[in-house]
């Protein structure tokens, strides 16, 4: 959908023509080059960097945001939300059980306190071309699957085919990904449709490994398997864990897989500690509090401003049986917000979707509802030198000026800012502008409800899947009815609601952007007109803007870092300023509890979420446990 044309403030004149870590990291390290060498073995890297260079060298042991005498053992019970009902996490029909892609390896492993950086796993090492027109990975001998036979070549060129075959985000991520070929007895090639594009070697080296003996046999039913289906039949992979027991759509256990054959790397030293991660299933946040309080759940990351407010006065915690922390960590912040989809048509112009951030009270939210937790989102890369600031300049306006007779004036002219209400008398301006805007739109009040000109009304409906979410938007519903609109709120379990993004089927969701320091090709998944028309693709907003496309193209092939974060602030400021979202909130920290038998590293990693940390690095305390055992008799 176009909508950057904009009708100028105080004059008529047409001009013609948005899912989602706390942190400001300045980096003004270059994307690092690679000569080209006539020695093919000076080339080989143990790891691949989108930030200079990687902090641990050929001959590290382990990372130093680990304990690599961290103890084995013990059992970690979590909630996950809703419902499963399929243990293929790669097919598009189907709901996949929380955490079932750790049961497969990939080529090289994400370090999580740096960004955008992977060490050899199934890889022992890589090369690529000077014009990143290829990647050569080498598959260490040792490298199996649970069921012993080994990775080879043959298995990553499977996967790849397997996964662009089947899954439209991949098809939309490995678009530049020619294909791949087995060129040695270990070594597999990626031969690239496009030069220049440095994030592609890194994007195949995160690509799950998958079993191609296994995906082209038969299943237990007599049935070829079919990677393209959702499946009950237990998956087989080769990763730190492998499916210890499944309730279908109610809890699902893994266990560590004692014999891992990557267990002893230096990428893998200290990690994976648990003998038993489980999650338990809840379809609400209040049961599952309950069961965390009685002892039932062991780990609670909290997402509820009001919870961590009010909540944690129970028995256990003031008698120390139960800890909570506040975590920092050097992500990003998603971008969170209220998305509309532009294939409905009355999300098509701008100046409505405007209305609806000027409808959106969040000072009177955070004091009322947030219990002033929370600050307000205002970038799509908040907390980042990628965030856009002031006016464009330098190499970001020259970006801009490629695309200026299609995107607003706003761009150019004016400073991205969300409305703030300090007082009634500025909510009560911010309505009346948002009933101007949506009158110069072609909606107008008619016996209190807003219709167009064929005389259809404006309705609405805010699709959810956690109830949770209706006590900000039944206030926000209120506003919205000011303004004549019809909005109602629906909550659907897990499973519909998983459907119901992947075929677009939605008015309006609460959609979650991640952003890494290294944005790139995700962002045609996210923004890109291509993905707006894939069932499946995380263009949930349905954004078909060519100006958005040419900028992102400018992102992915920028050639060294000053290039790239321009690029990323002029595609935040072309977002911004076409109001394809109400943007939320987000907390600086990350808010956790856990049962007293649990203990982490001196240094945590700071570029991974909290439940991902705990689950990597943090172990189980075996004496602290039976003090716990005890005190609770």
């Amino acid at each position: 959908m176009t909508g950057a044309n904009r009708v100028k403030p105080h004059t008529t004149r047409w001009r013609g023509i948005w899912l989602a870590g706390a942190g400001a990291i300045a980096c003004a390290a270059t994307l690092a080059p690679i000569a080209a060498v006539a020695d093919p073995e000076a080339s080989r890297r143990h790891a691949l960097s989108a930030i200079g260079e990687p902090a641990y060298g050929p001959d590290f042991k382990h990372f130093d945001w680990v304990d690599p005498q961290a103890p084995k053992g013990g059992r970690v019970r979590i909630r996950a939300n809703g419902t499963f009902d399929s243990l293929n996490p790669y097919a598009l029909k189907g709901l996949p059980a929380v955490w079932i892609d750790v049961i497969y390896d990939r080529l090289m492993a994400a370090s999580l306190d740096e960004p955008s950086t992977d060490y050899g796993l199934v890889a022992e090492w890589v090369t690529y071309a000077p014009d990143f027109s290829s990647a050569t990975f080498s598959i260490r001998p040792e490298a199996r699957f649970h069921d012993g036979r080994p990775i080879t070549p043959a298995d990553v060129v499977f996967s790849v085919d397997a996964l662009k075959a089947t899954s439209p985000r991949f098809q939309i991520h490995l678009r530049d990904v020619q294909g791949a070929e087995v060129t040695g007895p270990r070594t597999v090639t990626f031969k690239f449709a496009v030069k220049g594009n440095r994030e592609l070697p890194q994007i195949v080296a995160n690509l799950p490994v998958l079993p191609r003996h296994y995906w082209q046999g038969t299943g237990a039913n007599g049935e070829p398997r079919d990677i393209g289906k959702g499946t009950i039949e237990l998956p087989l992979g080769s990763g730190p864990y492998r499916i210890k027991h499944v309730d279908m759509g109610r809890s699902i256990a893994y266990e560590r897989v004692d014999d891992w054959w990557a267990r002893d790397l230096p990428v893998n030293r200290g990690q994976w500690n648990f003998d038993e991660v489980r999650f338990e299933y809840f379809r609400d946040s209040t049961p599952a509090f309950e069961a965390f309080k009685a002892g039932h759940l062991d780990f609670w990351p909290e997402s509820s401003a009001k919870n961590w407010a009010t909540a944690y006065d129970f028995d256990a915690l003031r008698r120390g049986l139960v800890k909570r922390e506040e975590w920092e960590n050097n992500l990003i912040t998603p971008m969170q917000g209220f998305a509309f989809n532009l294939r409905r048509p009355q999300f098509q112009d701008w100046r409505v979707r405007r209305a609806f951030n000027l409808a959106f009270d969040f000072e009177w939210a955070s004091k009322n509802i947030l219990f002033d937790q929370y600050k307000r989102t205002g970038s799509y890369f908040e907390n980042s030198e990628l965030k856009a600031t002031g006016l464009p300049t330098g190499r970001e306006l020259e970006i801009l000026e490629g695309v200026r007779d299609e995107v607003p004036t706003e761009v150019f002219s004016s400073i991205y800012a969300n409305p703030v209400n300090t007082g009634p008398d500025q909510a009560r301006r911010h309505m009346a502008e948002a009933s101007r805007l949506l009158t110069a739109a072609g909606w107008k009040q008619h016996n209190g409800a807003l219709r167009n000109h064929q005389g259809e009304p404006f309705t609405v409906e805010f699709l959810i899947v956690s109830p949770e979410f209706e006590r900000i938007i039944q206030p926000y519903i209120g506003e919205l009815s000011r303004l004549g609109m019809k909005a109602t709120v629906r909550v659907v379990d897990s499973a519909q609601y998983s459907r119901r993004l992947n075929t677009f089927d939605f008015d309006i969701v609460v959609a979650v952007y991640p952003q890494s320091l290294t944005p790139g090709n995700e962002q045609r998944d996210f923004w890109g007109s291509h993905a707006a028309g894939r069932e499946g693709s995380r263009n949930l907003i349905g954004i078909k803007d060519a100006a958005v496309d040419k900028v992102i193209e400018k992102l992915i092939f920028a050639k060294d870092r000053p290039e790239l974060v321009a690029a990323s602030r002029a595609l935040d400021r072309v977002l911004l300023w076409n109001y394809y979202l109400v943007p939320q909130w987000y907390v600086p920290k990350e808010r956790v509890a856990m049962w007293d038998m649990y203990r982490g590293p001196r240094k945590m990693p700071r570029h991974a979420r909290s439940t991902s940390r705990f689950l990597q690095v943090w172990w189980h305390d075996g004496v602290a446990a039976d003090r716990l055992a005890a005190a609770r008799r």
